[in-house]
């Protein structure tokens, strides 16, 4: 057997091995109940157990696998804590587990991208990785202009990894489902795998890079690194000093930082599109990067990894913002008409007025004021009533139809909500939402 089929049979067995690994911590726990344990806290036990082999398998892996544990990450707020606490440790761990790339293959890889004479243009390049993603790894260099450049390179093979992880996911994803309680696998996974050649294609990442840094060149709160060179597996931009990230303001920042992270966080979601074209896709919290003020001025943001990104030319649709007023003055007849000419609720469908509008509380509570409260248990609330059987909204999910051009819209906004409940941030939500949501502002 091959040195590549026998990492690729590694991969799979590994993550075949997660939903059994589930099933006998599940054997086991039955036992120890029938031994006389309380069943909570052999749940509590097995939760923390899966959660560890999760996310050290998703960690182990990278490509695909670290993907999706990514994306679940945004939604770590919405568990209790004692099972949110060993979701939260294991995911730290994420961009640490990857060994870096043979100093010769990132040299191959410089050459066939920018060229023979790429020394040339890129006079130093650091001779170890200073951070680990998903499909690549990023090195500090010198631009023969003096400039100093982060230098993203894609691991050989990622491609091959990303395809593989994806399809073993999809097929696991019945299985993994209950490893992650209330989270729907398979949409997620497929939604990961329509993305997935955009995210491999680093060209196509700096064409969306280079808009933002435009965009954003003046802004006196959000910094974009603008795009020096790129070519299909090397991206080299700007470098942005930065010593910590949103993951960082979640753990040890002051409410006062919280607070500040959490409007910038919220403004440049939001308002994004509108500048653009395009809306961010990837809200993991190691992607928005802490900067200092300008003179002393107030901590800025830096935003990085544009290899996800929904393209709406015209900005955010209309109907969003439009809905979400419509649902925040509680008007759920209104709301329900408005979802069904967009889509959500299909023909012959019949769902209540009132429990439709408690289902879409997570996206509509937050905007009924000026300025909104998120926390944990808040969002803890919100997960554990729609996703309770017993709940008049439980049933609104099984008939909500989620129209193709808001899949990647709607999982941003979840993931958005979700880090700022990890931030525990009160954020100016309904006046960013006038300001930068079409269809938001009272009609004149």
């Amino acid at each position: 057997m091959s040195d590549m089929p026998r990492r690729a049979f590694g991969r799979t067995a590994r993550l075949a091995a997660l939903p059994l690994g589930y099933a006998g911590r599940n054997a086991i726990g039955l036992g120890k109940r029938l031994g006389g344990r309380p069943a909570e806290a052999v749940m509590s036990e097995i939760q923390m157990r899966t959660a560890e082999q999760l996310f050290r398998t998703l960690g182990e892996l990278k490509g695909g696998a670290m993907k999706f544990g990514q994306a679940l990450s945004v939604l770590e707020a919405a568990l209790p804590e004692e099972l949110a606490a060993p979701y939260r440790a294991q995911l730290t761990r994420l961009q640490d587990s990857a060994p870096p790339m043979p100093t010769q293959t990132v040299r191959e890889t410089l050459a066939r991208d920018l060229g023979e004479d790429w020394q040339d243009q890129l006079v130093w390049l650091d001779g170890g990785p200073t951070a680990a993603a998903s499909i690549g790894q990023v090195h500090k260099g010198r631009w023969h202009d003096g400039r100093e450049v982060a230098v993203k390179v894609q691991y050989p093979r990622a491609g091959e990894a990303l395809r593989s992880d994806l399809r073993q996911l999809a097929r696991l994803a019945r299985s993994i489902g209950p490893l992650v309680p209330g989270l729907d696998v398979k949409p997620l996974v497929a939604e990961m795998q329509a993305r997935m050649e955009e995210e491999l294609d680093y060209d196509l990442e700096a064409s969306a890079q280079r808009a933002f840094a435009a965009a954003y060149a003046d802004d006196p709160d959000i910094e974009v690194p603008d795009v020096v060179a790129h070519g299909p597996a090397t991206l080299v931009t700007e470098w942005m000093e930065s010593t910590s990230s949103l993951a960082k303001v979640i753990t040890e920042g002051t409410q006062e930082e919280r607070d500040r992270f959490g409007d910038l966080f919220t403004r440049f979601l939001t308002g994004a599109p509108g500048r653009t074209g395009m809306l961010h896709a990837d809200p993991h919290p190691g992607n928005f990067r802490v900067l200092p003020g300008v003179d002393g001025g107030p901590p800025r943001m830096g935003v990085l990894d544009y290899g996800a990104v929904a393209r709406l030319p015209d900005g955010l649709p209309l109907a969003m913002g439009t809905l979400i007023r419509i649902a925040s003055i509680e008007d759920d007849a209104t709301l329900l008409e408005g979802l069904r000419e967009e889509g959500f609720v299909k023909p012959g469908v019949s769902i209540g007025s009132r429990e439709l509008l408690d289902y879409l509380a997570p996206f509509v509570e937050p905007a009924r004021t000026e300025r909104f409260q998120f926390t944990r248990a808040w969002m803890q609330e919100q997960f554990q009533r729609i996703n309770n059987p017993r709940d008049p909204s439980f049933s609104v999910a099984l008939k909500i139809n989620l129209p193709p051009s808001y899949l990647l819209i709607h999982r941003t906004w979840l993931g958005a909500v979700g880090i700022l409940s990890q931030l525990e941030a009160e954020v100016a939500f309904g006046e960013i939402l006038r300001e930068s949501l079409p269809g938001f502002a009272d009609p004149a």
